[in-house]
């Protein structure tokens, strides 16, 4: 810590820090209690941040977009009280917003006629445009396809709307209503917040607030070099991962690779820093699985990747109070291939399905720290894919209902993973009272993903398994990876289920429906059967004893099959009742580990990695 951050008032920093969370707690909440898309209101996909004039993320609690290419097109010196800044341009947005449907809405801080910081949001909106309903086409082949892209603009000129780009806006949507309100929403928290931060430098003064925020960004990275890098090795570890298909070609291994380079001065702790180099990521995709993530300097994915360095705190209890804020950036360093990679597409590129590589990078992330800390890690999840519906209701009126379902967290070193969670902060599915009483279909059944789980010492959590009837004809839709190659596993744990969707399922136009589609017709009476993704297991599922076999099997986790198939457990069921015959389930699995091989890889994929690699069950980089 600098000698001027060590004067500042350390009570006054908590305030300081306190008083952040709450403002951005208040713009969220204020959002969506204001907009009025599903998506937002509902869903909760949008999130809030604050920065500071530097353009340095001061808060933790939410991750967010970049202030940056607003103040590059905006030079601070001409900001206005009451500016609004508006922009969804993918490739104008410094890596910041990943797709079109996310739109992020900016609004300086004043002191006086200085800016002094920054309030942002920006969410998944319902539609702007393009191909399909949704802006989402699962096949496009160019950012043109997408959508309206909007660069850098002054959205509200010193509180007064501009009316004329609000119209071209609406004018291109589907859901004009929909998309004006959750604009107004947004900019009018924004507001709000700005406000509640400029009366923070009221009342203690530029000089103390400033200085507080170099102690929370001081803090955090001193934290993270002391507490967490210093548990990972020095030396250099590789691993990568994948996505499945693009949309365009025929499904196929997209590798994310990262090598990791962890250097200190000796002791793992004095100037530890660690390099992620993406170099081995495949080339940009035809279809829209790109993302530009090689912008200013890598700073958006450098605070998107870093949550998982809190899984290396000494407890989970520590690891839920550690915050990613920009002191995180000193931290890293990203090395990114040349142009025209997964993670470096030219423009105009598409990226509406980005998704599948900036999740997946979580994973490989994770993954290379196992190899770094033997396994101290959580084993693989996929919590985020877009399914839906759309038509004319009963009314003849059109619609659109999307919605975003989780799924299992992976197995972790001292517990199962969680079931149905999701990625986005404080997210939820849509109640089923909301969408049958606005959308034609009833909702038949919403549960657990029996099985899906990965197997494990500590198992993965559970999908969602989720069945609604259409009452009338329409389309569905579906941006959604992890149906081949699965949820992987690790230190002996198995892979997870795959995500699977079925139409009329035990009917007699049954058919399986492809992850990526945008038109699927379905006609009145056929179900729609979802089945999201299981988390990795952590461990050899031969490890797990049998009351917690037992409990699974009485909390209808696991079947009686999947407890034979998965953990060598030989069970029986009638009603209510469930038991184990231990000396069966210990003779099985006396078997399974003679017949175990002694050099099986450290990671599990899965079958499915077998049929896009051309018959090979491991990557090279798998071994330890």
């Amino acid at each position: 810590m600098s000698t001027d951050t060590k004067k500042v008032d350390p009570v006054l920093v908590e305030i300081v820090a306190g008083t952040l969370a709450s403002i951005e707690a208040e713009v969220e909440t204020a959002i969506g209690r204001t907009s009025r898309s599903p998506m937002i209101r509902d869903a909760h996909d949008y999130r809030a941040g604050i920065y500071d004039v530097k353009m340095r993320k001061l808060t933790g609690r939410s991750y967010s977009a970049l202030v940056q290419p607003v103040v590059r097109d905006y030079p601070i010196e001409t900001m206005k009280p009451g500016d609004v800044f508006f922009h969804n341009d993918v490739y104008r947005s410094e890596g910041g917003i990943g797709h079109l449907p996310d739109l992020c809405v900016t609004v300086p801080v004043f002191q006086g006629e200085e800016v002094v910081g920054f309030v942002q949001a920006f969410g998944h909106h319902d539609d702007i445009g393009g191909a399909c309903p949704g802006s989402m086409p699962s096949n496009a082949q160019s950012v043109y396809e997408e959508g309206l892209m909007v660069p850098p603009i002054k959205l509200w000129d010193q509180g007064v709307p501009n009316e004329s780009a609000l119209k071209i806006m609406t004018r291109n949507s589907r859901m004009p209503d929909s998309l004006a309100a959750d604009l107004d929403a947004e900019c009018s928290a924004c507001l709000m917040g700005a406000k509640r931060v400029s009366e923070l430098f009221e009342r203690y003064g530029r000089d103390q607030v400033e200085a507080a925020f170099d102690a929370i960004l001081d803090a955090n990275t001193e934290v993270f070099r002391k507490e967490i890098l210093s548990k990972i090795p020095d030396g250099e570890y590789v691993w990568e991962d994948y996505a499945e298909q693009d949309g365009v070609d025929e499904p196929r291994l997209y590798a994310q690779r990262i090598t990791l380079t962890k250097t200190s001065a000796g002791d793992g702790v004095t100037d530890g820093h660690i390099t992620l180099d993406f170099t081995g990521t495949s080339p940009q995709a035809k279809g829209p699985i790109n993302h530009c993530g090689n912008y200013s300097d890598g700073n958006f994915l450098a605070k998107w990747l870093a949550p998982i360095l809190r899984n290396l705190a000494d407890t989970p209890e520590r690891m839920a109070e550690l915050d990613v804020n920009e002191g995180i950036i000193p931290l890293i360093t990203m090395k990114f291939p040349e142009p025209g990679t997964l993670l470096t597409p030219i423009f105009p590129a598409p990226t509406n399905a980005r998704t599948f590589v900036i999740l997946r990078l979580l994973g490989v992330f994770a993954g290379v720290l196992a190899k770094a800390v033997d396994g101290r890690m959580p084993a693989d999840q996929e919590t985020i894919r877009y399914t839906g519906v759309y038509g004319e209701d009963l009314e003849g009126n059109s619609y659109l209902m999307r919605e975003v379902l989780g799924g299992g967290s992976g197995g972790r070193y001292y517990a199962d993973g969680e079931d149905t969670i999701h990625v986005v902060p404080d997210s939820r599915n849509l109640p089923t009272e909301f969408t049958e009483s606005r959308f034609p279909f009833l909702v038949e059944r919403l549960g657990l993903a029996v099985d899906s789980g990965g197997p494990g010492r500590y198992r993965g959590g559970l999908g969602y398994e989720k069945h609604f009837r259409m009452l009338k004809d329409c389309n569905f839709m579906s941006i959604a990876d992890r149906s081949i190659l699965s949820c992987w596993g690790v230190k002996g744990g198995k892979a997870g289920r795959p995500f699977e969707i079925v139409i009329d399922p035990d009917g007699p136009n049954e058919r399986a429906v492809d992850a990526l589609s945008d038109a699927e017709p379905v006609k009145a009476g056929e179900i729609i059967r979802i089945r999201t993704t299981g988390g990795g297991g952590w461990g050899d599922p031969l490890d797990r004893p049998y009351d917690e076999v037992l409990r699974d099997l009485q909390w209808g986790k696991v079947s009686v099959q999947g407890a034979l198939d998965d953990y060598g457990v030989v069970a029986t069921k009638d009603g209510d009742d469930v038991s184990i015959d231990e000396q069966a389930s210990d003779a099985e699995r006396a078997t399974r580990r003679e017949s175990a091989a002694d050099d099986a890889p450290f990671f599990d994929r899965g079958p499915g990695y077998a049929r896009l690699s051309g018959g090979r069950e491991f990557a090279d980089v798998d071994h330890l």
